[in-house]
């Protein structure tokens, strides 16, 4: 689908949607002031409308979704029967249709899990990103835009991120949690509402913000994401994923027993790691690169952006045997990039471990470390 935003001054389109739009550093600071809003063309919508819907979804996924009032906003994971994350999607029900925003690398495969799984259930799941454009920003930002509304309740969703989620359960335990004042949301609008903020971007009238922005904000506030952050042996445990989409006391659901047993009686084999780069190369590591803890290999990087306050960071997952206190260093192909790294997940976590809270270091102290 062609963007209507490829025609703006200064825009960068490619393949995944509008990038930035000449400035991503100020592009990052008006969305954090609520004066910008982020076109979030990577993500895809999904409708599932039914009467079985809720019920439906909640015996096959990590989220309690029976009892989900209109306009509540949650989020949900599908994990294989070894408790491996394979699907994610934002969730917020109208009243008739439960909508699930999904990164759009995803859609096509959650889709068709979906469709497989109806047996005689009055469920229809259907992808409505023909239809359907996401936006997103601060609540107040997102006041700039008119969200689609089927069923008369607006569909915004507002990120639960890094509250704890009644059922779940934060590993992180670093004070102040640096995602406690990121105030984000994402609206679902029409098209033909996508097009009109084009136009009103395009006037002078609407200040917008592209992919790179969004995802830095999202990388310094620990959140994780499945496009970035989710390989093929991924636990909700390493990426304190437990915190908004896994309620531990639910009904059954593929994967759970895997979660039960590593909350209560193990600890994930991996955890999250955020790293501050050392910046003076001017040098962002590629999602993949390898992570060096000494001559060691201990894991690799999920995501990494360069933010406006914090500089060049990235967030990694790595061995939980790694030192926390270790220096490490990331691979790139103009040779080693020293790295601060800060506990995201702990080694303790899991075995129901009561985690001594850390005091999160600035930028500034992590490099003198």
């Amino acid at each position: 689908m062609d963007s209507p935003f490829a025609t703006l001054p200064g825009a960068v389109v490619d393949e995944a949607g509008l990038q930035h739009l000449g400035s991503p550093l100020a592009e990052q600071r008006s969305l954090a002031a609520g004066s910008a809003v982020a076109v979030l063309s990577d993500r895809a919508v999904l409708a599932v409308p039914g009467e079985d819907r809720l019920s439906w979804l909640d015996s096959l996924t990590s989220q309690a979704l029976t009892g989900l009032k209109p306009g509540v906003s949650t989020e949900l994971l599908v994990l294989d029967p070894h408790g491996h994350v394979e699907h994610a999607a934002s969730v917020i029900d109208d009243g008739e249709t439960t909508w699930l925003i999904v990164d759009r690398a995803d859609a096509e495969g959650l889709l068709s899990w979906l469709r497989r799984m109806r047996f005689r259930l009055r469920v229809d799941p259907r992808d409505a990103s023909d239809e359907y454009a996401v936006v997103g920003g601060t609540r107040a930002a997102l006041a700039a835009v008119a969200p689609a509304d089927p069923a008369g309740a607006p569909l915004v969703w507002t990120d639960p991120w890094p509250d704890v989620s009644p059922g779940g359960h934060a590993y992180a335990m670093t004070s102040p949690h640096p995602g406690a004042e990121r105030d984000w949301a994402e609206a679902i609008v029409g098209r033909d509402e996508e097009r009109r903020i084009a136009e009103a971007a395009a006037r002078g009238e609407l200040a917008l913000a592209g992919l790179v922005a969004a995802d830095a904000l999202r990388v310094a506030a620990w959140r994780p994401r499945w496009s970035a952050d989710v390989d093929e042996r991924a636990l909700p445990h390493e990426l304190d994923w437990l915190r908004t989409a896994v309620h531990l006391s639910k009904g059954c659901y593929r994967g759970q027993e895997t979660v039960a047993k590593v909350h209560n009686l193990g600890h994930p084999p991996r955890r999250l790691v955020a790293l501050q780069l050392d910046g003076s190369a001017s040098v962002l590591p590629a999602r993949g690169a390898i992570v060096r803890a000494g001559d060691d290999a201990v894991g690799a990087v999920t995501s990494a952006a360069l933010h406006y306050e914090e500089g060049p960071i990235a967030l990694a997952v790595v061995r939980r045997s790694t030192p926390t206190g270790a220096t490490l260093l990331v691979e790139t192909d103009d040779g080693p990039i020293a790295a601060a790294q800060e506990v995201v997940v702990p080694p303790e976590a899991g075995a129901t471990a009561n985690v001594p809270r850390l005091t999160r270091l600035s930028r500034r102290a992590a490099a003198q470390r």
